[in-house]
């Protein structure tokens, strides 16, 4: 703590005051965390937590020191790093009123007020700032280790077990070896998505949290809810969008302060002051999310950021959807799939894989384009490509990044599974073999096989490779089954 002395003063003076004269068990701090735990475990209001307050003051000896208010408990814990500032916002997203907009009554763009009656804010957003968290963490000597141990205790056999491994933290560590060469460094994750806070169905209020994840943990910790860090709370009753980028400045600032600047902070492990930098190492987020914060248009027919105007697609008419194939061109040119016509969609594959859009080629796309945030201003309709240049690219390493958004993995398991499952053993409404499916493949003119046969008044799906007798189907839920539990018996050896 030697890096704010003030805070270590007041921190020292409160863990020191006993509750009252002659109490042994309890200090003003130690009597103020656990209060606060039980309101934060128990989802208590603050209206009801001052009552709670004043109550147990009544309770106590005249002499006691604990705060009576919410209010006081507040500034009380924000010595220990759990500040936060509520940023006014314009209804429209428009703009955050800080910096220059910070004195100003009305949007200048859309000139629409900032308050509601009695002067109360239309929209404010909660912005956690994370230097204050990254002191905390360091200062315990445990998660002081832990943050090292991508570096001192990592398994280095060439597979891919931990981000340390891959390209990109290498890319990393060549590109800016002052910063690859204190492994303290911290390398950092965003994820962000829409919730609805009130839990009701009929609502389609989106509030969305913007959570920080620290990749220099161990696999099994990265996870963990001690270590995922709330730094943003943007409020409904709508999703950002495009906006996005208007309420995520303040976060891009600080991250952008922590590259070039470095921030002091004390090792608890090593009990020495060193100076940090961290910087992002990516986004995690499912595909809609990925189109708002890339600022790439992920409907249409060239929904892919990657290929872009060579993303191959075509449209189902029976399924009403769009598809999108010719994945066998990404395979090596003498691949068996190449040829094999009758799995796939009747002809051969010849085409070359489209020159992929990694690195600065992004950047060189979208840093002449002039974003415009705000609801109320049209747009043109952009139903493919770059809407925007993504406030990330403030951050001066972000362009360099071979990968800079990442699909998360549950969205990807569990729609596989719920796909691959539900068409092996036929659940209704979870297959994806149905009449419409076979009307397109016939369509498409392949697998004719399969068409559907009528009988009568009644339509007959002929089975597939994939179809499965009623014994079959309850072999397979058996085995998933099985295998269900032998990785939650994983799970909980490893305290995963």
């Amino acid at each position: 703590m030697r890096d704010c002395p003030q805070m270590f003063d007041r921190l020292t003076t409160n863990a020191k005051t006993p509750l009252y004269n002659g109490c042994s068990s309890f200090t003003r701090l130690s009597a103020v965390l656990k209060l606060f735990n039980l309101k934060a475990r128990n989802g208590w209001f603050d209206t009801s937590f001052t009552e709670l307050l004043s109550l147990i003051n009544d309770m106590l000896p005249k002499d006691n020191v604990l705060p009576s208010r919410m209010y006081d408990t507040r500034k009380m814990l924000s010595s220990i790093g759990m500040s936060y500032e509520k940023i006014h916002a314009c209804p429209n997203d428009c703009i955050l009123f800080r910096n220059e907009y910070a004195p100003l009554d009305k949007c200048p763009k859309c000139m629409t007020s900032r308050y509601k009656k009695n002067l109360v804010s239309s929209k404010v957003v909660w912005y956690f700032p994370i230097i204050p968290r990254f002191r905390c963490i360091y200062r315990n000597e445990q998660d002081a280790k832990k943050l090292r141990w991508h570096a001192d205790e990592r398994i280095r056999d060439g597979k891919l077990r931990h981000p340390a491994d891959s390209p990109q933290w290498a890319k990393v560590d060549h590109d800016y070896p002052n910063f690859g060469k204190e492994p303290r460094n911290l390398r950092l994750a965003l994820s962000t998505d829409g919730i609805n806070p009130h839990g009701m169905q009929n609502n389609s209020h989106s509030t969305w949290p913007v959570v920080m994840i620290i990749y220099n943990l161990p696999p099994w910790l990265c996870m963990k809810r001690k270590f995922m860090m709330l730094s943003m709370l943007i409020p409904g009753p709508k999703q950002p969008g495009n906006d996005i980028d208007i309420y995520l400045a303040p976060l891009i600032e600080d991250l952008k302060d922590m590259w070039n600047e470095s921030v002091e902070v004390y090792d608890g492990y090593t009990e020495e002051t060193f100076l940090l930098r961290a910087m992002l190492f990516g986004t995690i987020n499912d595909f809609l999310a990925y189109g708002n914060l890339s600022g790439y248009s992920i409907k249409g027919k060239c929904a892919c950021p990657i290929c872009e105007d060579n993303t191959d697609w075509m449209r189902l008419e029976h399924g009403k959807k769009n598809v999108f194939l010719g994945h066998r061109r990404f395979l090596p040119s003498k691949h068996r799939y190449r040829g094999w016509r009758k799995a796939f969609n009747g002809t051969t594959e010849e085409r070359r894989a489209p020159e992929l859009l990694y690195g600065d080629k992004v950047f060189e796309k979208v840093k002449d384009i002039n974003n415009k945030f705000g609801k109320p201003f049209a747009r043109d309709l952009v139903t493919s490509g770059w809407k925007k240049k993504s406030i990330f690219f403030y951050l001066p390493y972000w362009k360099s990044l071979y990968i800079r958004h990442f699909l998360d993995v549950m969205h990807i398991k569990k729609n596989v599974f719920d796909s691959v499952i539900g068409t092996l053993l036929n659940v209704p409404g979870k297959s994806k073999d149905g009449i419409k499916a076979r009307l397109d493949l016939v369509q498409m003119g392949i697998r004719t096989e399969l068409a559907p046969i009528k009988k009568g008044k009644r339509q007959y799906l002929p089975p597939a490779a994939h179809t499965l007798s009623r014994k079959e189907k309850k072999l397979c839920f058996v085995s998933f089954c099985k295998e269900l539990k032998f990785q939650k018996g994983i799970h909980q050896t490893l305290g995963t």
